[in-house]
């Protein structure tokens, strides 16, 4: 039976496997589609292993909000042509449904908590075998909190999110949480308040600031008041709490809080592939 290309777009859709791999398929199976599938899937087994060192760096963030409990997950795979398929949304969900119900703080214990019978892992190797690319739950995130926001942002409108923030307050304000998870999304800080910072790293930033301060010839009398502004301003680009509020940059983070009368108990953002 011809292999028409009407044939290879719909298994390719089917199954999310590479044009090749199902135009050949096809070809074993004599145009049976069922039979095409489970050639593409011993296949694919076989070569899970040759997939291990691949980047993974396309994919997607899904996040789901349960009470005071909210769960992100970032499953990621090789191509946006595999990111933007039916079969990888279906299988992230799964993914986050699964961290939802076992309450999976890291992507270690998600992948060894059991679905259908057997481990996240083997489901995983499994989709390897039948899509064609390697298929990764790279990290997980769960906060709790009286108020927990969520956020999933598109970077480009033909993809699922790739950026997803969960903002977890200390009494329900749904305006503010909203709006600071947006912020999040947009500003990306590193860490929640300047006391999270490691001393190394505060070292490290004193140590930049002193060298660039001389290089530019400044005074010397200058330098501690120069070098305490740098790494002033350096908090404020990395920390939630004193970064410029993205829908009004006169006020900080801070100060939208306060007026709201809330605090941020924890934050997590998540970008793929970064």
């Amino acid at each position: 039976m011809a292999t028409t290309a009407a044939d290879i777009k719909a298994l390719r859709e089917q199954t999310g496997a590479g044009m090749l791999d199902v135009k050949k398929a096809l070809d074993e199976a004599d145009g049976d589609r069922a039979k095409a599938i489970e050639i593409l899937r011993v296949k694919g087994l076989k070569g899970v292993t040759k997939r291990e060192g691949r980047t993974t760096s396309n994919g997607l963030v899904a996040a789901r909000v349960e009470g005071s409990v909210g769960t992100l997950v970032e499953v990621n795979c090789e191509t946006d042509f595999v990111a933007k398929g039916e079969r990888f949304i279906a299988l992230a969900e799964r993914v986050l449904d699964l961290a939802v119900r076992t309450g999976a703080k890291d992507s270690e214990s998600l992948l060894a908590a059991e679905i259908d019978g057997k481990p996240l892992q083997t489901l995983l190797d499994e989709s390897n075998a039948t899509i064609g690319e390697k298929i990764e739950v790279r990290r997980v995130a769960r906060l709790e909190g009286a108020h927990v926001a969520s956020y999933l942002h598109r970077t480009s409108p033909d993809l699922p999110p790739q950026i997803g923030v969960l903002v977890a307050l200390d009494s329900e304000e749904i305006d503010t949480a909203r709006d600071v998870a947006m912020h999040i999304a947009a500003l990306s800080p590193l860490h929640l308040h300047r006391d999270e910072v490691s001393e190394e790293t505060v070292a490290n930033e004193r140590r930049i600031a002193e060298e660039t301060a001389r290089e530019e010839g400044k005074p010397e009398a200058a330098l501690p008041r120069i070098i305490e502004g740098r790494v002033n301003g350096f908090f404020k680009d990395n920390v939630l709490l004193e970064q410029s509020f993205a829908k009004d940059p006169k006020r900080t983070v801070q100060q939208v809080l306060n007026d709201s009368g809330v605090k941020v108990l924890a934050f997590a953002r998540f970008r793929v592939g970064a």
